[in-house]
């Protein structure tokens, strides 16, 4: 069977020693996805951010914290890999300078925190795809369908699985699976272990009739 990278919940970007910027990404989506993979007969490398979930029992599971961390955990295992599911929610900005020591509540103004941008890490691994299967995840506010598409075609994936902020941390979801081969297909709702059993199906059938 195949061998298959996956990226499961958020990344943590330090401000200082004891605060950081995140997300409400739980992690449950991607952690379910390698589940369904490695109970298909696959070979999994799980790469993860902080969650409160027990990993499933795939072969690998590399926990990280930061998104350049996630990212040399990816470009580590991507040449031995037969795809990937970019399922993680990761920070797209990172603080410029992280402080030594803590902030502190004083009288003055509180500071800002000057922003840069974090490395992209499907469209990275997308440079060397090849005929490689990549499956992107997005969570968009806005123009939700088209912002989605432009996410595709910009990073270089096969497909992505649209999905809405309120699927963060929910049990249940609905997606929109859109395909760079034009595929459009409205997924759930259903509880996310369900969710990524139809996805997966819908994924590897479609590939199947290419």
């Amino acid at each position: 069977m195949a061998r298959y990278l996956v990226t499961a919940g958020p990344t943590r970007e330090a401000i200082d020693p004891v605060r950081f910027l995140s997300n409400r990404s739980s992690g449950r989506m991607g952690y379910a996805l390698a589940d369904a993979l490695m109970r298909r007969g696959h070979d999994v490398i799980l790469i993860s951010g902080p969650v409160a979930l027990k990993p499933p029992p795939v072969r690998v599971v590399e926990q990280v914290e930061s998104a350049r961390e996630m990212l040399a955990a990816c470009e580590s295992n991507w040449g031995s890999c037969d795809g990937v599911f970019a399922v993680a929610a990761v920070s797209d900005f990172r603080p410029a300078e992280v402080s030594a020591q803590k902030w502190k509540r004083g009288e003055d103004q509180a500071p800002s925190i000057a922003l840069t941008a974090n490395p992209d890490i499907i469209a990275t691994l997308c440079r060397n795809k090849g005929k490689r299967l990549a499956v992107a995840f997005a969570v968009e506010t806005e123009y939700e369908e088209a912002s989605a598409l432009a996410k595709m075609r910009r990073k270089g994936v096969d497909y992505i699985a649209l999905n809405g902020p309120a699927a963060q941390g929910a049990k249940s979801s609905s997606l929109l699976l859109l395909g760079a081969d034009g595929l459009r297909q409205a997924l759930g709702p259903a509880p996310k272990e369900e969710l990524v059993e139809t996805l997966l199906d819908t994924i590897f059938d479609n590939r199947d009739h290419m």
